[in-house]
């Protein structure tokens, strides 16, 4: 705990150009080009180090023989200045929006497969009552939502909590759950000779799934040691839900998406379920919030409308 005489030297010699020299360091882990970055020379980029660590009372960086690397402490400091960083971006981008006459600024990430249904439509209902509220959408798996999320980048995620949300402190409120299919391209070889078993599936066919990290993926990789099977040796793994969609179509491989992702290629019939029972259990995605925050008037706004448009949705 900060005693009240480093509060008060962090206060008084902090600055925010402290703050994106610090960021700016974590993410070049080179002095040169980080001074390069910041248009300054080295040595003043040096000595600026120098004055944060003497703020700090302890070395940020440890000095190596080719770059630099946080220390512990370092990687604290660099959390609390990439999130202070995002809360003045933020903060900038409200007050710009408030004098030209609008409503404030809303960031949400979401998992793609909550984003068609119920993020859509609380975002055309929120835009209906307030027109100039300046609203960004950002769409990803629920791991890097995650770290969006404690970067201060996004206000909320709609996302899964899953193992990793242990290690990042936020709230979790659940909202619903999404199926996961298994699906080929129209005019799949399997529509002349369907696979005899989810063995020859996973052995014979190449799939793309996921990356590894998030929970759609594990929960995937989860049903296939339920059904003693191992991993599909063939696997091209991405983290963009429509590159996998535009991928599957011009292959032979089976993909694994959530069904609302689907719902408009499968009624359009470009693509088509595997003709097995492949079932893998997906946990419930919900809010996520950074733990101690304060929402603003929009965020309570628009997470009363997610929790009435998923009233009744099942959660399993």
């Amino acid at each position: 705990m900060a005693t009240p005489v480093q509060y008060q030297v962090l206060l008084n010699r902090l600055r925010y150009k402290h703050l994106v020299m610090l960021v700016t360091l974590g993410n070049n882990l080179n002095m040169h080009r980080a001074s390069e970055a910041l248009n300054m020379s080295q040595p003043a980029a040096t000595k600026m180090l120098k004055e944060i660590e003497a703020a700090f009372g302890c070395a940020l960086f440890e000095r190596l023989n080719r770059g630099m690397r946080p220390t512990a402490i370092g990687e604290e400091v660099l959390k609390f200045a990439r999130q202070s960083l995002s809360a003045l971006e933020r903060c900038a981008e409200d007050v710009a929006s408030f004098r030209e006459g609008g409503y404030g600024h809303l960031s949400i990430g979401t998992v793609m497969g909550a984003a068609p249904g119920l993020v859509a439509e609380s975002i055309a209902e929120i835009k209906r009552h307030k027109p100039m509220l300046n609203i960004r959408i950002m769409g990803d798996t629920s791991d890097q939502l995650l770290e969006l999320l404690q970067q201060g980048k996004i206000d909320m995620a709609i996302g899964r909590r899953a193992s990793f949300g242990a290690r990042i402190p936020c709230t979790f409120e659940p909202l619903s759950n999404e199926k996961l299919i298994a699906v080929t391209r129209a005019g799949h070889p399997f529509e002349s000779q369907p696979p005899a078993s989810m063995t020859e599936l996973v052995n014979q066919w190449p799939w793309i799934l996921q990356t590894r990290t998030s929970p759609a993926r594990q929960a995937v990789e989860n049903h296939f040691r339920e059904l003693n099977l191992p991993s599909p040796a063939d696997i091209t793994e991405c983290g963009s839900v429509f590159a996998m969609l535009q991928l599957v179509q011009l292959t032979d491989a089976v993909m694994v998406l959530s069904e609302s992702v689907l719902k408009d290629y499968l009624e359009m019939e470009l693509l088509r379920p595997v003709p097995l029972h492949f079932a893998p259990h997906l946990e419930p995605f919900g809010i996520l919030l950074r733990e101690g925050d304060t929402l603003r008037r929009e965020q309570q706004d628009f997470i009363e409308l997610l929790r009435e448009r998923a009233q009744g949705s099942p959660i399993t």
